[in-house]
């Protein structure tokens, strides 16, 4: 079993330190926050051991969580690292590529693994379809929330957007070349709501939007390729998969069948899996632990969540 420590008890960095203790795979060995009435008051609540300071966690475990506030990823990492710990390490990977790539370096170096916390990837309704999305050509996402003062010390981009950054990264394998992109400031110093264009050389194109200042909130994602169309709600946890067929020599009286203007007729059916429900936190984390366990690449590498943060500044920089 996996000793593990988090940095930060924060509203994320509880639900990590729960279910680090529920899990099969770690032994929780406590946490670290540097607010000393919020880790008094989180060790009290749930009886989770305190430790007084980054260093003492690091050289108390095997495993470092960090749910610290993005500006500190790149320290408390390379301090972990640098000890021999593997990390996971909340999305986004570091406040900047540099720091990302540094890190990459520095886990090779050391012979540790690391893991970018990008958890839609886990979400059940995307592990129901993943297989089934195959070369898509268009892909639209929207991804609006309801305004919450938490997360926004960096732009909607970085908050938001960058889920469905790393989930189109993982399925559209071919470079992105263009980038067209606007982000609008309303009620931060930072842009609240952003919409990108992403052209890959492969001829897909991504259409992304995000918001933080929405009535709703709404994680969709539809992916559109040959003879197929795929949805997917990452709130709801369900999808849709519509796919078409050339027509049989006697089809169903009741088959939905469309022809086109050259008279081809495609037969329309619905190809929708099941879905298994999971915690997605919980599944990130112990696929982590079989990672490190199995000398395996973590689903989410370090890589990855350095494409997708600079896929993210380069949309950002575009503004």
């Amino acid at each position: 079993m996996l000793k593990a420590g988090v940095l930060g008890a924060g509203h994320l960095g509880k639900i990590h330190l729960r279910l680090l203790n529920q899990s099969k795979k770690f032994e929780l060995a406590g946490f670290y926050d540097p607010v000393k009435e919020n880790a008094i008051k989180v060790a009290e609540e749930f009886g989770y051991p305190i430790f007084d300071s980054i260093a003492e966690l690091i050289d108390a475990v095997d495993v470092v969580d960090i749910v610290t506030p993005t500006l500190n990823h790149y320290e408390c990492a390379k301090m972990a690292i640098k000890k021999g710990k593997h990390i996971f390490i909340e999305k986004p990977i570091t406040k900047t590529v540099a720091e990302a790539e540094e890190l990459r370096e520095l886990v090779k170096q050391l012979n540790v693994r690391g893991q970018v916390g990008h958890v839609e990837r886990f979400n059940p309704a995307f592990l129901a379809v993943k297989d089934k999305i195959e070369n898509p050509m268009f892909i639209e996402t929207h991804r609006l929330s309801e305004f919450n003062p938490r997360g926004t010390d960096v732009p909607v981009v970085l908050d938001l957007m960058i889920h469905d950054i790393d989930i189109i990264l993982s399925v559209v394998h071919s470079k992105v070349k263009n980038i067209h992109a606007s982000g609008v400031t309303v009620i931060s110093d930072t842009p609240d709501i952003a919409n990108a264009r992403l052209e890959f050389e492969n001829g897909c194109v991504a259409n992304l939007t995000a918001s933080r200042i929405s009535m709703k909130n709404m994680r969709k994602s539809r992916f559109f390729q040959k003879n197929a169309y795929i949805s997917v709600d990452f709130l709801e946890k369900k999808c849709e998969v519509v796919k078409m067929k050339d027509v049989p020599e006697n089809p169903d009286e009741f088959a939905m069948i469309l022809q086109n203007a050259e008279g081809v007729k495609k037969q329309i059916y619905f190809d929708n899996p099941n879905i298994t429900n999971n915690n997605a936190i919980l599944d990130e984390l112990e696929s982590f632990a079989d990672a490190i366990n199995n000398s395996t690449v973590p689903i989410v590498s370090l890589r990855q969540g350095t494409e997708a943060l600079r896929i993210a500044q380069q949309i950002i920089d575009s503004f």
